[in-house]
């Protein structure tokens, strides 16, 4: 009995020993703090060996570097092993994100999740699909998870707050620039076929040119040359520049409201509210609120006196007793 016990006990410190061990791993790999040195550690070796496969991959299109190929192979397979050994403890330590799933699911849950299915396609493409190479530049996607600040008002966050807070008007701004552009589309496509049955082939050579016109990016390989076409181009590039500023302008009123809350946030943060009693050993007892104020900078908002709350005035004298409520100027 005595040996079953002990048995179990070792199996039970065990199985502790590798939950601590998986936790800590965890902490290192995901994004650190800054009094985790080997978090923060971590997350900076990751972005260099982003930075440093995307360069590889940059630099392997240029002919005049066909000599460093055997360096830039070597470089691309040793970074790809350590996306491989980081994909594989993020797959063990998937219970620690989990915590509420048991440790089957938790590692499905990661490996369908956006995360995972990124980390994932950043290594099949070298090792299968070399046709699919464009799935490597999807480890960019990874240097945005150092953006994960743990503060709640972080640039980043502003960012995606802003376009969840005005999803509503801007997926109805979008709304409205995808019919603008059918309707163009179609009356350029009906107006210019017959004058130009090359460029304007069928409805999806309008929309080209209604997108570029729309977005005035004018790429210049087609255009009208009737007419009415014309017209019609004038028409919709003027509704173009209007309809385009919708969105601008929805998000650009999203930040300066967001940065309002945020600055109103800090400064009711640092302008705490602070209450003192005045004593007999107070510095400022039998002095006035002008002369508090001009020596120690605060804003007095009231004084408590004998129960009575007293609006604050520069002759007031502070007394024994007096509760004082007061801002940090």
């Amino acid at each position: 009995m005595a040996e079953e016990k002990q048995q179990v006990k070792k199996e039970n410190e065990n199985t502790s020993g590798k939950k601590n061990l998986r936790n800590r791993v965890f902490r290192i790999i995901s994004i650190g703090t800054r009094e985790d040195f080997l978090s923060r550690a971590f997350d900076y070796f990751i972005v260099l060996v982003i930075l440093l496969n995307i360069s590889v991959m940059f630099f392997e299109t240029f002919d005049e570097l066909d000599a460093f190929s055997g360096v830039f192979r070597v470089i691309e397979i040793v970074t790809i092993l350590i996306f491989c050994v980081e994909y594989a403890l993020r797959i063990w330590t998937a219970p620690e994100l989990y915590p509420e799933l048991p440790a089957g699911k938790a590692v499905l849950r990661f490996l369908l999740s956006a995360d995972g299915v990124i980390d994932l396609l950043t290594i099949l493409p070298f090792i299968y699909f070399s046709g699919f190479i464009a799935f490597r530049m999807l480890r960019v996607v990874r240097i945005f998870h150092l953006f994960r600040i743990n503060s709640q008002y972080d640039s980043f966050h502003v960012i995606t707050s802003v376009i969840y807070e005005k999803r509503n008007q801007i997926v109805s701004s979008v709304v409205i620039i995808l019919i603008l552009m059918m309707a163009s589309s179609l009356c350029m496509y009906s107006v210019e076929h017959e004058a130009q049955p090359e460029a304007f082939r069928n409805a999806f050579s309008g929309i080209w040119w209604s997108l570029t016109t729309i977005f005035t990016v004018g790429y210049g390989d087609i255009y009208p040359v009737t007419v009415l076409g014309r017209c019609i181009a004038i028409v919709i590039t003027f509704l173009g520049v209007g309809v385009v500023a919708i969105p601008t302008g929805i998000i650009s009123a999203g930040f300066v409201e967001q940065y309002t809350r945020v600055q109103s946030a800090q400064t009711q943060t640092e302008r705490a509210v602070h209450t003192v009693i005045m004593t007999e050993t107070s510095a400022y007892l039998n002095a006035s609120l002008e002369e508090l104020k001009k020596n120690e900078s605060v804003d007095v908002d009231a004084v408590v006196r004998e129960g009575s709350v007293i609006l604050p005035s520069d002759n007031l004298v502070l007394k024994n007793g007096d509760v004082l409520i007061y801002r940090k100027a």
